[in-house]
């Protein structure tokens, strides 16, 4: 993977004496939907607040683009394109729709950039058009979702982390917000690593995943691979084998795990 726009060696991270992710190494091309699966608890979302600088990490490197930012502010991981959607959306709720949108653009000079990307996310979301005005903390759990995605767009990003996009979210909604993310990456060319507990959906979304068990990577592949594991159709995506054979292989994985 030469064209890696985002690298991770070997990289831990600790919570005091715990540590949340050992030794993780993956890489996210340029241009592609990479993800990264695992239980609630395997350490997904410290991934990305160690990538985005929120965590700074014991050991190991990442880079950005050619550039080591390993333990860096996260303010300027932000002004080279690296953009965090974090768990649990976090808009600003006092503030409108819009400012929450021009907030996304703070780094950026360009305004007619700036003009054109706010009309591209109420292309994307027309319901943020239609509550421009509105505090953003009266939008519905899927709105502000669409928000977050959105004010991440305003950034003009080169990476977009997405931390579980899915969560507190309705199927209808979750595959709405799906749809819109692959839309982003294909129409955009925007790069995206995206943690998310919905296996099946990162799967269709996603080019290349990783599987995450215990704060380690265990697999990797092509999503369209994974798809056709059976560990992954047994743990992940609810499809467990019938009869014996079915049965001898959950009794072997159960001690295994």
């Amino acid at each position: 993977m030469s064209d890696a726009v985002l690298t991770l060696s070997n990289v831990e991270s600790a919570y005091g004496p715990i540590k949340a992710i050992r030794g993780v190494s993956l890489r996210v091309r340029e241009g592609e939907i990479a993800t990264v699966l695992g239980s609630n608890g395997a350490g997904k979302t410290t991934i990305l607040k160690t990538i985005s600088g929120i965590i700074d990490p014991r050991r190991g490197s990442i880079v950005f683009r050619g550039t080591d930012i390993t333990a860096w502010d996260p303010a300027r991981i932000v002004q080279l394109g690296l953009v965090h959607v974090p768990e649990g959306r976090e808009v600003f709720p006092l503030l409108s729709v819009r400012d929450n949108l021009i907030m996304g653009a703070y780094t950026r000079r360009d305004r007619d950039g700036v003009a054109r990307d706010l009309e591209a996310v109420y292309g994307y979301f027309p319901i943020l058009r239609e509550r421009a005005a509105q505090e953003a903390g009266l939008l519905s759990g899927g709105q502000q979702q669409m928000l977050a995605i959105s004010r991440a767009i305003m950034a003009a990003p080169k990476l977009i982390l997405l931390d579980e996009p899915s969560l507190g979210l309705s199927p209808k909604l979750t595959k709405e917000i799906f749809e819109i993310v692959v839309r982003i990456n294909r129409e955009r060319g925007t790069t995206m690593l995206l943690v998310e507990q919905n296996a099946n959906m990162a799967l269709n979304a996603a080019d290349y995943g990783y599987v995450l068990e215990n704060g380690r990577i265990v697999m990797e592949d092509t999503c369209a691979a994974l798809r056709e594991k059976e560990d992954i159709k047994e743990f992940y995506l609810g499809m467990k084998e019938s009869g014996a054979r079915g049965e001898r292989r959950w009794k072997k994985k159960k001690t295994w795990r």
